[in-house]
């Protein structure tokens, strides 16, 4: 008991409770056994006589002994022993009683992904990531003056519960810069806030999809979207897209009873299309005849590079079966947790009510600090800044990669985003990996594009990220790749992806 005393860095009390709780229930002191007297065993220990009577004190209320006065402290009945730790392979093999979503989640072995996806890379200095922000761009000072403001100025109702649906002086903001920006129709009464874009489809597929429920997707596709359809029960029907996006020529008929429709419209994820208004309308006919919802992803259409932003479905939506999704992960920084829905208004109340029963409302303090920020005009106003900055890393991208490698890559991902799909001619697909680690070994960071496809692509591709870098730093990572891809001719061998 004294090795365990002196070796504890708590509060000297807390360390003689801790060590004869250990002894209790390791057998030291058996059942009906007394322990020493508070005085003889603060003398033992070199403590206060006060630092063992709390320690007794906290044993007496936890059950563990049974003090009568100062004299006499008697450890009571048999306690449990701690279970023995079993390996983690032996207690997965026995099963676990989990329900049927859970076993869903995790047939995806890559859910959650591991610690190392997340942060900075060690050893890598030029990280094509897609979705990591430009962090030393962003005014920092503005934001760190809005949230102070509100944080001084806290009250009895900002520091309680909060509305589901989110800070009504955000959600009139919004509403306010999506009529002006983006040709929505709406007003804050339809618009919930929610903690990103992953929430947001969460929702849409608790509220929509019943298990069994038929949900078309893009192919490729986001996975953060069809690992949330899947886990929740839904069966996936992959629409192939084009250079035109999602082949609506493909959607089925209303007797295969699809709920729900998840679209990339603006920017087909990964491959960066664009749906056109022909298409566009067709899907908006299909969902008005099937009596099936759309849910438009528009996560990064404010960042567009020859023009103003392109219209979204829900725009020309008249059937009222769209319901919009955006975030501000990729406009302003993921940390931030914020996104947005913009509803039917016959949908306005069941999602309301999903929100409240998943965690209430997201932080208030954020909010009201962005509220400000885009009532005041910064937001828009960083959006034209970042976006020049966006269009001049996205030319250093493609430069570098033409005069590299020239036709030795096929480069996708139109004018608009902040990501790039690229097509390695002279790289097989199961090579991909191979030349990725090779790449971090170099100080880049590459990332396949694999992922986003049900089936293995045909072509070797990676996703780049550039928002985050420098020009510099975008020339010197493709400068490196280059070095790394000799080159040879196997296009003859492969079809197109």
């Amino acid at each position: 008991m004294l090795l365990a005393f002196k070796s504890s860095a708590a509060p000297l009390n807390r360390r003689v409770y801790l060590a004869l709780k250990g002894g209790i229930r390791d057998g030291r002191f058996a059942p009906g056994s007394r322990l020493p007297s508070t005085r003889a065993l603060a003398a033992d220990l070199g403590v206060s006589r006060n630092t063992v009577m709390l320690a007794y004190e906290q044993l007496a209320a936890e059950g563990y002994v049974l003090s009568k006065g100062r004299s006499s402290t008697t450890v009571l009945g048999a306690l449990p022993p701690q279970p023995a730790v079993r390996p983690v392979a032996e207690r997965v093999q026995q099963g676990l009683q989990v329900s049927a979503y859970a076993r869903r989640m995790m047939q995806d072995k890559s859910l959650p992904p591991p610690a190392a996806a997340y942060g900075r890379r060690p050893g890598v200095r030029q990280d094509f990531r897609y979705g990591s922000a430009a962090l030393d761009e962003f005014p920092n000072e503005i934001w760190r003056r809005l949230l102070s403001v509100h944080a001084r100025q806290a009250s009895r109702d900002t520091l309680g519960y909060a509305f589901p649906a989110g800070y009504l002086p955000l959600r009139t903001a919004l509403a306010d810069y999506l009529k002006r920006a983006r040709g929505l129709h709406c007003d804050a009464d339809q618009i919930i806030i929610v903690n990103g874009a992953q929430q947001a489809i969460d929702l849409a597929a608790r509220v929509l999809l019943d298990p069994g429920d038929a949900v078309v997707v893009e192919e490729p596709h986001y996975p953060g979207a069809t690992k949330t359809f899947e886990a929740n029960g839904a069966r996936l029907l992959r629409l192939a897209t084009d250079a035109q996006g999602l082949d609506t020529a493909q959607l089925p008929p209303a007797a295969a009873g699809a709920r729900l429709a998840y679209v990339t419209p603006c920017h087909q994820f990964p491959s960066g299309t664009i749906l056109p208004l022909e298409r566009r309308q067709a899907l908006l006919d299909w969902a008005a005849r099937t009596g099936a919802w759309v849910l438009e992803d528009d996560y990064v259409s404010e960042f567009r590079y020859e023009g103003k932003p392109l219209e979204p479905l829900q725009a020309l939506d008249r059937q009222e079966r769209v319901i919009y999704a955006g975030t501000f992960s990729k406009t302003l920084f993921p940390s931030l947790r914020l996104g947005y829905l913009v509803l039917p208004r016959s949908l306005v109340p069941h999602f309301i009510a999903a929100k409240w029963m998943t965690d209430r409302f997201s932080m208030l303090l954020p909010q009201m600090a962005l509220a400000d920020f885009i009532s005041s005009g910064q937001f828009e106003k960083y959006l034209r800044r970042a976006g020049a900055r966006n269009a001049a890393r996205r030319q250093a991208l493609v430069d570098a990669l033409t005069q590299h490698f020239g036709d030795r890559v096929d480069i996708a991902g139109g004018k608009t985003g902040v990501h790039l799909l690229v097509w390695l001619n002279d790289v097989a697909p199961q090579d991909v990996d191979a030349l990725i680690a090779r790449a971090a070994q170099a100080g880049v960071g590459l990332y396949s594009v694999a992922p986003y496809f049900a089936k293995p692509p045909a072509r070797g591709g990676l996703l780049f990220g550039y928002a985050s870098l420098s020009v510099p730093d975008i020339r010197t990572g493709i400068r490196k790749l280059a070095e790394l891809v000799p080159e040879r001719r196997v296009r003859a061998k492969l079809s197109v992806g």
